[in-house]
């Protein structure tokens, strides 16, 4: 469950010069998913944690939210000075589950899709982070004006120190909804128990 977000991917498309455009935007969501094995709850889980994605290369995650965010932005000269007119995120989110590579007994079957939809529910609330970091961005940066920067480029700078708070508080929204949910008693590892359990 762990998220990744990352000051790169927010600052992708700062650099080139772009053309206006100002309108509507929707992400782009896809999910991805890795193949388990196990005809009871705990081999399901036991399998998970040999297969899950690898996040940081060091501990291996039931599932994962990843995204990749690019602009298209419009900086436009005024007078001595720049304003940045419009901007036009690409936003795609990636969503990486766990996914059965064979049939289950009935009840099994039962508790696993009840696992796996919460499972599934809560990579859609990191999703909706990321939508808003999104929004975010695009409030803090559209109509941003610089004076005495004709070429544009003292802008480009105060947009990169723009995003990162945004950046950072992003990841610490991501962190605190992790460990609310994978606490004792939070949903994540009720989901868990009731998996490995039977319940």
């Amino acid at each position: 469950m762990v998220f990744r977000s990352y000051l790169l991917a927010l600052l992708a498309g700062l650099v080139p010069p772009t053309v206006a455009a100002a309108a509507d935007w929707t992400p782009v969501e896809q999910v991805k998913t890795y193949a388990i094995g196990g005809s009871t709850g705990l081999e399901l889980y036991n399998s998970i944690g040999e297969r899950g994605p690898e996040v940081g290369g060091l501990v291996r995650a039931i599932a994962h939210t990843d995204f990749k965010l690019t602009w298209t932005r419009d900086y436009q000269r005024r007078g001595n000075g720049c304003v940045l007119a419009s901007a036009r995120p690409k936003l795609v989110i990636t969503y990486t589950l766990p996914k059965l590579a064979g049939r289950l007994p009935a009840e099994v079957e039962r508790s696993w899709q009840t696992f796996i939809e919460g499972v599934r529910a809560h990579e859609q609330v990191h999703g909706e982070m990321i939508k808003d970091l999104t929004r975010q961005i695009e409030t803090v940066t559209v109509g941003l004006s610089m004076d005495d920067d004709p070429q544009c480029r003292k802008i480009r700078k105060e947009l990169t120190n723009r995003l990162a708070p945004l950046a950072a508080s992003h990841r610490k929204r991501n962190r605190a909804f992790d460990q609310t949910e994978m606490s004792r008693g939070g949903n994540v590892h009720s989901l868990i128990l009731a998996l490995v359990n039977g319940g």
